[in-house]
């Protein structure tokens, strides 16, 4: 596999974690389904694995880049699983709408394994990483590649700001209800 190849397959991977980041984002903003904690943990795994996935293609593919994806995966579909259990139980219910009669979280464990499975094949490949010495940062010129990195770091920033009106400085409500920051500066106002 060619370096060139390789920047592609992760900006395509970039693309499919932004979109899972993106419909998490509709769902809780379309239909008012606040993220409860272990989800917003869950995002942040998404968004570490974007951080690898944006590394490979910023500086291009090394193992470590691929090293922090897979703690990345690993604790996200922690988190998955954990969130799974915890709503397995007969008469616990659930949380969230499903999609295609399955649960964000259950979604996110077969993405986290799916990027686990991906990372672990493109680690296969020896040549990728052929002729890559220089430190300094580029993209090599790939649109897509800069449109996949930018569209990530915007859903990160989004994630991030999203996270601190619901949340406010402290810790997360769960479940939630409202967005405490905005509620607090309403109450002051």
């Amino acid at each position: 596999m060619t370096p060139e190849l390789s920047r592609t397959l992760n900006a395509f991977g970039m693309l499919a974690v932004s979109l899972v980041l993106l419909l998490a984002l509709i769902y809780q903003l379309k239909l008012f389904e606040l993220p409860c904690p272990l989800c917003l943990l869950q995002r942040v795994g998404f968004v570490a694995v974007g951080v690898g996935l944006g590394l490979n293609l910023l500086y291009g593919p090394r193992p470590q880049h691929y090293a922090i994806m897979l703690i990345a995966a690993l604790f996200g579909g922690s988190v998955a699983v954990r969130q799974i259990l915890l709503h397995i139980v007969p008469g616990t219910g659930h949380y969230g709408s499903p999609v295609l009669g399955l649960h964000y979280y259950t979604w996110a464990a077969i993405c986290f394994f799916l990027i686990l499975l991906g990372t672990a094949f493109m680690l296969l490949f020896d040549r990728q990483y052929a002729g890559e010495t220089e430190a300094k940062p580029r993209f090599g010129g790939s649109i897509l590649a800069k449109s996949a990195f930018f569209i990530m770091l915007g859903l990160a920033a989004i994630n991030a700001v999203s996270t601190l009106l619901e949340c406010g400085p402290g810790i997360c409500a769960d479940p939630p209800t409202s967005y405490k920051l905005i509620d607090e500066l309403g109450d002051n106002g």
